[in-house]
């Protein structure tokens, strides 16, 4: 089989990494890719010897759907695996369905679910699915009135895409008017913001479900808690992700059923029902309220960083997997999983989520080539005459595996202590809500 991955981030490289390790898998292309990702037939071993390199780096952009259909036509590609949001809100699932080419993902009418909030919030109110209050506006000083009115906490979000930081928490007023102008009249997220969505704020403990359907049945993957504060402690800015670890041990065993009987069935049912099937990926952000789970948000596409510290536990192939959500016959699939623990770190460049600089050498990943249970999943990196360079806000992931949590820990910040590159970031509590400290020195 002949596999074509789409996006160039720590996700994807993770993917690559999962994907080549299947019997089933000749060779794998990846567009645009990554430094990272160039390199992965160095390290995975198929046991193919007319297969000259697993993976190879195609220079497409993610959202270049035209082109990547072509390649894909005269590649003879067997499956194409999404990876970004972006590509599938832009429809590359429905001309890869059009041309006859095989492609795991929604459709674009689906993938609205994560492309417009005030859609999914809209199919979550008329199909019961427990969610916040919310209401929506396209006029900026209508929901002036409306925060007014409401009072703070209050949470102020953008209708569109926008990598994850366009979730605004306001505890007073002037933050909260404050985020409105960001949003409706600077246009900080472009055409993101031309609608906000302005709901209750949910207390409780974040976790991430992820699920892969066909648009009837469910198979679920581990749990996941993901870290979007930039800073220790849920400080400082949204950003795409700063680190995850699963399996999430707020997801019990009583609650797992719990979330598929109201939020995960529920939710592919609703879109089946509305005409609009989704096939590919469940992605529900819930926050674990006193009142039972609710949906902050959906995607329908791997989480980045969750992706990260879920495959390295997964000891089933994956490929068959989604080849079965593709054809529509994922009912008696199963998956098996590896007792323990896993933790993603990722590496920033200082001045992420903001302005950042790019091109800086990083120094020390040989050094982990040859630890067992330490992976480096790259997101934004480059090759450059030689050095390997900075090319991206999130720059690496540094992920490790363990019997428990800690352990796991503490595997993936050993392996953080041999990596350098000017201004990099990193949170040093990963974890922390599960352990109740953070395991880094700081």
């Amino acid at each position: 089989m002949r596999v074509l991955v789409v996006g160039s981030g720590g996700r994807e490289h993770a993917l690559i990494w999962k994907l080549s390790q299947s019997p089933e898998v000749s060779q794998i292309f990846c567009a645009p890719g990554n430094g990272g990702i160039e390199t992965i037939a160095e390290i995975v071993d198929i046991g193919a010897e007319d297969v000259e390199a697993l993976a190879e780096f195609v220079d497409i952009g993610a959202e270049d759907v035209e082109a990547l259909a072509e390649f894909a036509e005269s590649r003879d590609i067997d499956l194409t695996v999404v990876g970004p949001e972006a590509a599938l809100a832009k429809g590359i699932v429905d001309l890869f369905e059009k041309r006859g080419l095989r492609i795991f993902g929604p459709t674009k009418a689906a993938a609205r679910l994560e492309s417009s909030k005030a859609f999914a919030k809209n199919i979550m109110k008329k199909h019961h699915i427990p969610t916040a209050q919310f209401s929506v506006f396209d006029d900026p000083q209508a929901a002036r009135a409306y925060v007014r009115q409401l009072g703070v906490p209050i949470v102020i979000k953008a209708d569109g895409l926008c990598g994850g930081k366009g979730t605004i928490v306001a505890h007073t007023l002037s933050e909260a008017l404050g985020a409105i102008d960001l949003l409706m009249e600077d246009r900080i997220f472009k055409q993101a913001g031309e609608r906000v969505i302005i709901e209750e704020r949910l207390v409780g403990e974040e976790v991430s479900v992820i699920v892969v359907t066909d648009g009837v049945t469910a198979l679920p993957l581990l749990a996941a808690q993901d870290h979007k504060r930039l800073l220790d402690q849920d400080r400082g800015p949204n950003t795409g992700g700063m680190g995850a670890y699963a399996p999430a041990p707020c997801m019990s065993a009583e609650l797992a059923p719990l979330v598929m009987e109201q939020v995960i069935l529920p939710t592919i049912h609703a879109m089946a029902n509305e005409g609009w099937p989704l096939k590919g990926v469940l992605y529900a952000g819930l926050m674990l309220t006193s009142d039972g789970p609710k949906v902050l948000e959906y995607n329908v596409r791997f989480g980045d960083p969750e992706l990260q510290a879920i495959l390295p536990l997964m000891k089933s192939d994956l490929v068959p997997i989604l080849d079965d959500a593709t054809e529509g016959r994922l009912s008696n699939v199963s998956c098996e999983w590896r007792a323990g623990s896993c933790a993603c770190v990722v590496l920033a460049a200082g001045g992420y989520p903001g302005d950042y600089a790019i091109g800086k050498e990083i120094q020390g990943t040989e050094r982990l080539a040859d630890q067992k249970d330490a992976f480096l999943f790259h997101a934004g990196t480059k090759r450059d005459r030689g050095r390997l360079v900075s090319w991206g806000g999130r720059v690496l992931n540094v992920v490790g595996v363990g019997a428990d949590l800690e352990a796991a820990l503490k595997r993936a910040y050993n392996a953080i202590s041999e990596i350098h590159f000017d201004g990099m970031i990193y949170r040093k509590d990963i974890g922390f809500r599960a352990l109740k400290g953070p395991v880094a020195k700081a």
